[in-house]
């Protein structure tokens, strides 16, 4: 089993930055792919970031492109989403996740641990 916690969410103005952190507990998680994704009130779970187990290859959804950067501290048992740039439209709850033993997706549903989420607020 492995728990995570989200932290760094709040409310920044638009054109700002912030850093999300997602510290796991129970397991390391060198051997999980991880990722974060983010959920508005009336839309789907949505794709966000997503990092390799082993080579750190990060992967991005095409509305973060250029402006989000993920990494992980396998040390520290933690992953980061930074994230410039700020958009209104990237406000919502963001959530981590983690895979266990299996390739990265970009599916809620290919991922088995998850957060309780991290409020990021915009204003614009």
């Amino acid at each position: 089993q492995v728990q995570l916690v989200e932290s760094g969410g709040g409310l920044v103005q638009a054109g700002g930055s912030l850093r999300l952190s997602c510290a796991a507990s129970g397991r390391t998680i060198s051997d999980y792919p991880m990722g974060w994704f983010r959920q508005s009130p009336g839309k789907e779970r949505e794709f966000v970031a997503g990092i390799t187990w082993r080579e750190s290859v990060t992967q991005y959804g095409d509305s973060v492109k250029g402006r989000f950067t993920m990494s992980r501290d396998n040390d520290k048992n933690r992953v980061y989403l930074q994230m410039n740039s700020l958009k209104a439209e990237d406000t919502a709850v963001y959530y981590c996740a983690a895979a266990y033993r299996r390739p990265m997706g970009t599916r809620p549903s290919d991922y088995d641990y998850w957060g309780q989420g991290t409020q990021v607020t915009v204003s614009s």
